[in-house]
Formats: C-alpha cells, structure tokens, sequence
C-alpha cells in the first residue's frame, strides 16, 4: 500500500509541529509520523510538566553549535514574542519564572493541545506509533519512506525532526543521524548536555550527607561561567548551574565553583572583625553556605578559629577554598537524564535560511538533530518552534 504527500515531516515533537503547522498554512498535504504513542512528549514532561516553552532574552550567544552563526537567520524571523502571540491567542495562562523563562501556569499539555488544534485547523495529518524503517530517494524532491507495517509514504519534501538521543526512556534515538550518514551528511559526535554531574568514588563518599542541599553558585569552565543553584546528589552534582555548565565541560576538565559569588569572603570577614572579632569562622561561615557543607570541606581545628586569629594567609587560602573550589567530575548522568544532545548534523551541510540539506534537494533538518543546543530556560524550545517555522516557508 501506498499513500502520497507534499510533505512528511518524521518527528511529532515541537519542531516537527511547528513545521507541519507552516507547511499546511501553505495548503501543502502534510503527514507528521511518530514512533511514539503521544505527539510532544518531550513537551509534556518539559518544565516540570508547565513547560518551560520559550525565554525573553533569547539571543544567538544562547546555543552552542560547530557553526554559531548558524542560528541567527531562524531566531531573528521567528522570536519569542511570535509564540507568544500563538499562546495568547490559545489563551494560555503564564508567567516568567526568571532569567526570562516563561512557563505555562497550568500545564504543558496547554502547549501540545494548542499545536494539535493548528494542525487540525489545516489539515495536518498525524500518524503515531508508526515506526520508519527505510528511506529512499527516488529522484530530486521524491523520497519513498517504508515503515514497519510494509506501508509506503511518498513525498516531495522529506523533514527530519526526530530529536537528538536524550532520554531514551521517551523513545529517543540515533535514527535522525542514520538518514544524515545514509545522504553522506557530515554529523558531529554527539554527548549529553544539560545534564547532572557525576563524582568520583571518594568524593561521592565524601559529600554523600550533602544529598538533597542546595547552593547558590557560580560554576566555572574555561571561561564559561553560569550563576544559579547546584544541587547536591546521591552520585554528584545537579541543580540549573551545573546543567549549564556541563554543556561546556570535558571529561577530565575541573569546575571552579564560586560558592559565594554575591559577596567577598575577605571584604566580609574585615566587616565582620570590626564588630565580632571573636566570633569564630565556623559561625561566620555558617551564615553563608550549608552548615554540612562547612564541616566537611573544612577541619574542625579551622573551623574554631575566631575571625581575629586568622592570620592573612589563612584568609587568603579560605577565599581561594570558597571562591574558587575545584572539584573534578567524574563523568555525567549520560543520556538518560540528559535534557538536550549537543553536536549532529553539520550545519554547514543544511540552508540557514530554509533547512534543506545543501546536496539533497527536498530533504529537510530542523531541531534538536542539528548542531544546535541551547541554554537551560526555554532556549532550545524556542529553537524548535524558529527551525520548525522557518522550514514551514519552504517544505
């Protein structure tokens, strides 16, 4: 059997959506296929299930990408307040969090019900729980797709969102890659990013009573720095800082951790020594960080020193402890818990403006299987619906 479209788009995520919506605008026949179950499942569990679904302060500097000037056509002609107008027009309640994240404040299922009820209004057919097992390409702008039940889709325009290899549980895979390599399409190697670090042995010993506090800090790599909180965990570290910076890390790289990066320990301790010179260090920093946290990265002969009889070098090395502590990850969650997949395809191989392959006429990538990924705080989605529009205009 076999059934024909203009347009079909392999992914029902927020890219593939998105694209589907555009491209139907267009009075283009569109068929979105998905293995999963549920369309927008990653936007379902997004945001803590309110869907973190774009950020104000969205700028091309937010994604990191073998080619960053890759990003800057789609942003600039599809932004944020774009999709707010979508969200409003749905009338969805919601509120910036911080740091320009805005959430639903209801649920993000408000988010997939509102791209099921645009591609309903155009004409967008949805197939789920149909897995594709062979691609081909017929001649320029016809591509034949064999799925799983001996099924086949014919199509002018083939667009590949199918996401990156985050969180596996959700149904992820490699298979938006495999089409790239099969079209002799150059893919970066991918890594999880936005993802909880992971300890050495004795360390995850060592801060093993700290599972569960939290922080606020600066994390550091190179000269990549993000000020939020860290979490500490029964394996390592968590929390929006260590996300962020675990984008940047490499293995066998140190994180400086700022642990008080709103104030000066030394500036603080001169204050301080001019009223309660006898106050010891361990209450002073007390006042600062957990008090867990104190008592093991400092001896408790330290510790009881009053603010006073510190001598300069013992202020100085407590300055470098606080503001600029070391700690080498041993390695990461992995995927499973990865929000976002740094590196795929080359995005010197695809049209910034467009999205089709350089080389395949017709054939197209938006999302999250580009090189492309974005800050924690609604960036990537935002990318997602920027690709997804952008690709909309053409397929």
């Amino acid at each position: 059997m076999s059934k024909n479209y203009d347009v079909v788009i392999l992914g029902a995520g927020a890219a593939g959506l998105m694209c589907a919506i555009e491209a139907a605008k267009r009075k283009r026949q569109v068929l979105v296929i998905d293995h999963a179950n549920k369309p927008g499942k990653k936007i379902l569990m997004s945001g803590g299930g309110r869907c973190n679904f774009t950020n104000l302060h969205t700028s091309p500097d937010k994604y990191i990408s073998h080619n960053p000037h890759f990003c800057k056509s789609a942003l600039s002609r599809y932004t944020p307040w774009h999709f707010i107008e979508l969200i409003n027009k749905y009338r969805i309640a919601y509120h910036e969090k911080h740091l320009g994240q805005l959430f639903c404040d209801e649920k993000s299922k408000d988010v997939v019900d509102l791209l099921l009820a645009e591609c309903q209004k155009y004409g967008v057919s949805i197939q789920l729980g149909q897995s594709i097992t062979e691609v081909h390409q017929r001649a320029e702008n016809q591509f034949t797709l064999v799925a799983i039940n001996a099924v086949h889709y014919q199509c002018e325009s083939l667009v590949i969102a199918t996401g990156g290899l985050s969180i596996p549980t959700m149904g992820a895979s490699g298979f938006g890659y495999n089409i790239a390599k099969q079209f002799e399409m150059p893919v970066h190697p991918t890594r999880a990013g936005l993802v909880p670090l992971t300890l050495h042995k004795q360390d995850v010993e060592r801060f093993a009573s700290l599972s569960g506090v939290s922080q606020d800090i600066c994390a550091m790599v190179n000269k990549q720095s993000f000020k939020e909180s860290m979490l500490f965990t029964h394996r390592g570290l968590s929390g929006p800082a260590i996300l962020q910076i675990s984008s940047y890390w490499k293995a066998g790289e140190a994180v400086v951790i700022n642990l008080c990066p709103h104030y000066s320990i030394a500036q603080l301790i001169e204050n301080t020594l001019k009223i309660s010179g006898n106050q010891s260090l361990k209450t002073f920093l007390r006042h600062l960080l957990s008090k867990r946290l104190v008592s093991i990265l400092w001896s408790a002969d330290f510790l009881d020193k009053s603010l006073k009889s510190l001598s300069s070098k013992e202020i100085a090395a407590l300055e470098k402890s606080v503001h600029a502590w070391e700690i080498v990850p041993n390695g990461t969650e992995g995927y499973r818990t990865a929000e976002v997949t740094l590196g795929g395809v080359d995005c010197n191989a695809v049209s910034s403006k467009n999205f089709e392959a350089n080389a395949v006429k017709g054939l197209y990538f938006i999302g999250e299987v580009l090189d492309v990924t974005g800050w924690l705080g609604g960036y990537n989605f935002q990318w997602a619906w920027a690709s997804g529009w952008s690709a909309g205009q053409f397929v």
